[in-house]
């Protein structure tokens, strides 16, 4: 280009910038150089009366030019002339320098000069309207194809190092067009529809995967792998990949806009040569991390089945087409290719994925989705992996029950494709990491988890050739439910299903945004109702009638009987017997119902024996059961009657078995229990505390101890405590109960023993937390504070009737009972229980095997199972004693002191040992319960007197209770892991901790000038 053409650009430029006398002028500025590289439209050619040189010999190079007159028109022209371009529909030849028309836009100069356009605009800061404007038309007119033409297919004047430069300038500047218009709008802007982050991108997965399609078919495939991987790389940094579905429309999603279209090819004439592109493009990603984020994405779009585990034909049908999706579009993983095999394996492994994908994946990994033979060697491989994942410590410990169900499932599922006695179902059962699984599995504490070890024994045995059965798989408790569907749906395989191929090639969805959310109208349900009601019903089937003088006797013949093979009568001795069983025994005498307490407890003694010589024993049971509650109320304030009959009671009632399975019998006696301690607290407290501590009872009967003492403190001291069983009007006081929303929580788990006193100290603890909230609104709490109350006026004092009725009896408060009475004898019973069992430990510590003694073995109090559930008791006592007047003196202080002895110090020589006898720790339930019963001491002493007491006169045990609280806290911040996290303690024990360290700091701050002179 010679130096006077240059200078008539550069003059042109500068006229450009400088002020223009009238719009003639300028559209004579504006038309020469699109003239010049053949991009003016022929409507606007009159106004070119100073052409620039074109063709060959063009003096405007759109490599070198054209952004400079982009930059110019957009800081000077359009913010000035933009209004009478309008007027004179002259706008579009300004729009022409960025996004020429669909006229030009095949042609080469249209792409170099959007490519160009999209580095102007993204460089240019602010946006103005109208770069907005022309940023959506050109991201719609000029999408990620075209620009892949412009740069890759069309630039022959390129080599190859320097086409990869500028596709990537392309792609980048591309990829940050929402960023870009977000940063430049503000937070009281309006964005653009088509230039909002989820719908730009969800277009822009749209016109990859219609890049990619096209490019499949053609000849310059192999060429365009680097560009188009480099692309994919690309977007899953911007967070197109998201590893679960959006939830909302700010957030895009590739496969979200592309997997119907991509499902819709597994069945098109091409789809050979379609997914061997995709496969290849995976192959040839920039990172392994980027390959982890297509594929984690990848799954997170397939579509979950509800419920998981039908085993229906038709559920099996959509998870082998979800597992054709992924053969087609991965490839088939295989142990051999160890970059896919390893990043798959991690993914499904490592990650918590909707419990119907396990079906998917094995289906998927067996390689015969399509049909054809089962890749046994990956199989083996997927389930060794498995196994590894399901019988490691830490897994079976810490996760989640939603997380055992899903590798106990991938486990089981894997290993139903071999046929039963096969040489790898052999090696599994004879597997000393499977055994040692199931062993981990049955030691845990949940029982849903428990669960799921049970069922992989069995099952396995099964498919080994042998037999195993634990039972128990009747009800509806948590996980067995799930038991039963996963055993159901494993005597078949979903690789064996028949697939519709209507259903894999049916149409995509729209792809508009408003398919994404669609509604349907009231107008079209009320059509599409008419048109169901409107179809003909099925014709009815119609029987002939029965022919004249037809009996249906006469076709009957008869045949000699053999001699009869009934046994003898029984004899007198025999019919004796029968009459004592309870449960042939009709038209007998009632039991007559109990009207003193001395009855009831006759009518109980027979409870403890395990025989049934008397035939009437269940009979007086279930009566004493179904009255005992109403007597004990009724006789909470007549004379003596309850308080000499209460501890004969409570052993009755204790030690009663459940031999002749009453209906609702734990109920019955825990309601009883917890009437006895709220209504003679003085002697049935102290009885149940000794109690406590022997060492006949069961798990189950120490939980009844520990609920009567917590719910009859809670009744004592007028707390929200479950409804009684006995109606109100039927006993000498009503019961205060809980809101409904609690009232339905607690009630439904009243039948559980174990579950009460978690529940109501989680609510204890919930509270305590939500006092740390600032208030709503500081001015108005300010002044409720400072508000003065209204004095009371004079009023008139009635003079005492000597001859009125006599007043009613006092009744005991728990604030007077509950030092004396529950608190202080629980403490002080536990330490001494405590020093003994430790005693024991030393004494036998030189021994080996079952002579050695162990403090926490099952059903005895030191055991994790028990000691959290005596530990939650403990604090609901301490919360509901704040108004003792022993409470800052006594009860507080040696509350927290056990807590902090509990979750610091072993209770048991065995408690730091895990089962392989390396180092352990605290289990997460007696850790989150004695920082629970420290939350409840906390926070009653600011209640009370703001934590003066326990500052002042306890500094070392409040300062002490900090620094274990924190130690924790760093720990589980730090990613450490407490034995038996997982389930329903994970979360607790961290917002537990949390609270503590904020009460601790609570009181610090306010007391911590006073503490150095008691320190």
């Amino acid at each position: 280009m010679s130096s006077n053409t240059q200078d008539e650009v550069q003059d042109l430029l500068s006229k450009l910038q400088a002020p223009i006398e009238n719009v003639d002028t300028l559209l004579a500025y504006l038309s020469a150089p699109l003239d010049s590289i053949g991009l003016l439209p022929p409507v606007y050619r009159r106004f070119n009366v100073h052409p620039l040189p074109s063709g060959t010999a063009s003096s405007v190079k759109i490599s070198r030019h054209i952004s400079q007159f982009q930059r110019a028109i957009l800081q000077h022209i359009a913010p000035t002339w933009d209004v009478i371009l309008l007027e004179k529909r002259a706008l579009p030849l300004l729009d022409q320098y960025f996004c020429p028309d669909s006229m030009s836009n095949a042609s080469r100069a249209a792409g170099e000069v959007a490519v160009a356009a999209y580095s102007t605009l993204v460089s240019t800061s602010p946006l103005s309207p109208y770069a907005l404007r022309v940023l959506g038309e050109l991201s719609i007119q000029y999408p990620v194809d075209r620009l892949y033409t412009a740069v890759v297919v069309s630039r022959d004047d390129l080599d190859g190092p320097e086409k990869e430069r500028v596709w990537g300038d392309c792609v980048s500047n591309l990829v940050n067009v929402p960023a870009k218009v977000a940063n430049s709008v503000g937070l009281e802007g309006m964005i653009p529809r088509v230039l909002e982050n989820a719908t730009f991108f969800n277009r822009l997965a749209v016109r990859v995967e219609n890049l990619v399609s096209s490019l499949s078919a053609g000849k310059d495939k192999q060429e365009s792998v680097p560009y188009l991987a480099y692309l994919l790389g690309r977007l899953v940094a911007q967070g197109a990949f998201p590893p679960s579905p959006p939830t909302t429309r700010t957030q895009p999603s590739f496969f979200q806009a592309t997997l119907p279209t991509i499902q819709s090819k597994v069945y098109s004439p091409n789809r050979q040569a379609y997914f061997a592109h995709w496969n290849e493009l995976l192959a040839n990603l920039p990172s392994v991390l980027s390959l982890q984020s297509i594929l984690i994405s990848l799954f997170g779009s397939l579509r979950t089945l509800e419920p998981p585990l039908d085993d229906s034909p038709s559920q099996r049908a959509l998870v082998r087409e979800e597992a054709i999706t992924l053969t087609d579009f991965v490839g088939a993983p295989q142990p051999d290719t160890e970059e896919l095999w390893e990043t798959v394996s991690s993914i499904i492994l490592k990650r918590s994925w909707p419990l119907s994908h396990a079906r998917v994946f094995v289906c998927w990994i067996s390689g015969a989705s399509r049909g054809g033979d089962i890749n046994l060697a990956a199989l083996e491989a997927l389930m060794k992996n498995v196994l590894e994942r399901w019988a490691d410590p830490e897994h079976v410990k810490h996760s989640l029950l939603s997380q055992h169900h899903f590798v106990t499932s991938l486990l089981l599922l894997s290993a139903s494709y071999f046929s039963e006695d096969s040489p790898p179902m052999r090696d599994l059962s004879f597997n000393t990491g499977f055994i040692q699984g199931v062993g981990r599995y049955l030691g845990h504490q949940d029982k849903s988890v428990r669960l799921c070890g049970m069922l992989v024994g069995e099952e396995i045995a099964r498919m080994s050739g042998k037999k195993l059965e634990f039972g128990g798989w009747d009800g509806e408790e948590s996980g067995k439910p799930w038991a039963r569907a996963l055993r159901k749906l494993l005597r078949g395989r979903d690789v064996d299903a028949d697939v519709e191929k209507a259903d894999m090639g049916a149409p995509p969805p729209d792809e508009s945004d408003a398919a994404l959310e669609e509604l349907v109208s009231p107008a079209a349900m009320r059509a599409a109702m008419e048109e169901v009601e409107d179809e003909p019903e099925p014709p009815k089937v119609q029987f002939k009638d029965t022919a004249a003088g037809y009996d249906s006797d006469d076709s009957l013949a008869g045949y000699e009987s053999p001699p009869s093979s009934r046994s003898a009568s029984p004899t007198p001795s025999e019919l004796a017997e029968i009459e004592k069983d309870p449960s042939l025994n009709v038209n007998v005498k009632k039991v007559p119902r109990p009207v003193y307490l001395k009855q009831l407890g006759d009518l109980l003694k027979g409870g403890k024996k395990t025989s049934t010589e008397d035939a009437h024993e269940a009979d007086r049971i279930e009566m004493a059961l179904n009255t005992a509650e109403e007597l004990i109320r009724k006789k909470k304030d007549y004379g003596t009657e309850l308080a000499e009959n209460a501890v004969n009671l409570e052993y009755s009632l204790l030690s009663l078995n459940d031999n002749y399975e009453i209906e609702g019998f734990s109920a019955k006696r825990q309601g009883a229990m917890t009437a006895l301690v709220s209504c003679a607290p003085r002697q049935a407290a102290l009885a149940l505390i000794e109690e406590f501590f022997k060492n006949q009872y069961s798990v189950e009967q120490r939980y009844v101890i520990l609920n009567a003492l917590a719910l009859g403190a809670r009744e004592l001291a007028s707390l929200p405590v479950p409804e009684s069983r006995v109606p109100a009007h039927r006993i000498a006081f009503p019961s205060k109960t809980l809101p409904p929303s609690l009232h339905n929580k607690y009630l439904t788990a009243g039948n559980e023993s174990s579950e009460l006193v978690p529940l109501l100290m989680e609510n204890i603890s919930r509270n305590a937390l939500d006092q740390q909230k600032p208030p709503e609104n500081p001015v108005l709490a300010r002044e409720k504070v400072l508000r003065i109350k209204k004095a009371s006026g004079i009023s008139e004092i009635s003079k005492p009737n000597k001859l009125g009725a006599q007043a009613p009896p006092k009744r005991t408060t728990f604030t007077e009972v509950a030092a004396e009475y529950f608190i202080a004898p629980l403490t002080n019973r536990f330490w001494l229980f405590l020093r003994e069992e430790q005693m024991r430990e030393e004494r036998t510590a030189h021994l080996e095997g079952r002579s050695r003694y162990h403090g926490t073995g099952t059903g005895l109090i030191l055991n994790p199972l028990v000691l959290s559930h005596f530990l939650k008791t403990l604090g609901i006592l301490v919360n509901a004693s704040q108004n003792a007047p022993e409470w800052l003196a006594i009860i507080a202080p040696d509350a927290l002191e056990l807590a902090v002895t509990i979750g610091t110090r072993p209770v048991s020589h065995t408690e730091g040992m895990d089962e392989d006898g390396g180092a352990g720790g605290k289990e997460a339930s007696v850790l989150g319960g004695a920082l629970e019963l420290a939350l409840c001491v906390l926070d009653g002493a600011i209640s009370v007197d703001g934590g003066r007491s326990l500052s002042l006169d306890h500094t070392h045990l409040l300062l002490g209770t900090s620094e274990w609280a924190a130690k924790i806290f760093s720990n589980l911040e730090k990613g450490l892991k407490v034995e038996g996290e997982g389930g329903v303690h994970e979360v607790r024990l961290r917002s537990v901790t949390a609270g503590v360290l904020l009460k601790v700091d609570e009181i610090t701050t306010k007391w911590r000038r006073s503490m150095l002179d008691y320190m």
